[in-house]
């Protein structure tokens, strides 16, 4: 008997730790989801439509307001109408309790009293409702008018709240555009980045093949680069035999001036000889 209660007891201890950890893992994921609803809540959440939303709700409750106040109205026109028949029932009565006592019908004119005063009686409480009518009437039209204060107020904070948050988020968005937080403005930028780099392998790897092919190393069969190369070397042999025969031209330039500077020297000579001859002569005369 004894170990079965101890069994028992071990059964519901274990039933105690299963049912523990099952709470502990509901209460973890029941805040987990929460936590995940509230973050996509707050992403795609929208303070201005918030706001339309209470502005929409107030004017509802001040047009129901409005309507208990028409029905309120509506209910004391009927008792005042019921009055007023009332009234008109009640001359009716005594004027006919007058005509039947003028004819010798006191039979009449009591009947006609009788229901005379059974209408008295029925004034007194429709004159009581009609006044509560009344109070509750001007409470709700002054419930209604300092709603529709409030209301009004609501409206213009509304569309000031809306046009400060509307401004803030555009500048939000333009500081983002110009830094490149956004995720919008971090691709452009890293596609630029990517083609810059591109462009700039490019441009290497042209310059290096031209390079390559400008010095030989690389033969460009797309081009007439082989009679290219056959013409510049006709060209550089043709610039040097027009160099060679330049150069012969100004050597023997040089020489005939030389010879023709020297052929002057010695006519100056002869001159000079002579001049000295003459002047000797003219001496010994």
């Amino acid at each position: 008997m004894s170990k079965n209660i101890i069994c028992l007891d071990l059964i519901v201890h274990d039933v105690k730790i299963l049912l523990g950890i099952q709470l502990g893992l509901t209460n973890r994921i029941t805040t987990l989801v929460k936590q995940k609803v509230n973050i996509l809540l707050n992403r795609f959440e929208d303070p201005r439509e918030g706001l339309d939303y209470s502005y929409t709700k107030q004017i509802e409750l001040l047009n129901k307001l409005r309507r208990g106040i028409a029905e309120v109205i509506t209910a004391k026109k009927q008792l005042e109408m019921q009055k007023a028949k009332l009234w008109e029932n009640i001359r009716t009565l005594e004027e006919q309790a007058r005509r039947a006592i003028d004819q010798s019908r006191e039979d009449l004119a009591k009947l006609a009293l009788e229901r005379k005063n059974a209408n008295m009686l029925q004034l007194q409480p429709l004159d009581k409702q009609i006044v509560e009518m009344k109070t509750e009437q001007d409470k709700l039209e002054q419930t209604e008018k300092r709603l529709a204060t409030k209301v009004e107020e609501f409206r213009s904070k509304k569309e000031v709240l809306k046009a400060q948050y509307s401004a803030a988020d555009a500048q939000v968005r333009i500081k983002e555009s110009v830094t490149g937080v956004s995720e919008e403005m971090a691709d452009v930028g890293m596609a630029m980045s990517r083609a810059e780099d591109k462009t700039e392998k490019m441009k290497a790897k042209a310059q290096a093949l031209d390079e390559m092919m400008g010095s030989g190393v690389l033969t460009d069969y797309t081009s007439n680069k082989s009679d290219d190369i056959i013409e510049s070397e006709l060209e550089k042999v043709s610039v040097t035999a027009s160099v060679e025969e330049e150069l012969t031209k100004l050597k023997a330039e040089r020489a005939k001036k030389k010879k023709k500077s020297a052929s002057e020297q010695q006519q100056e000579k002869d001159v000079q000889v002579r001049e000295d001859q003459v002047q000797g002569q003219e001496v010994q005369a």
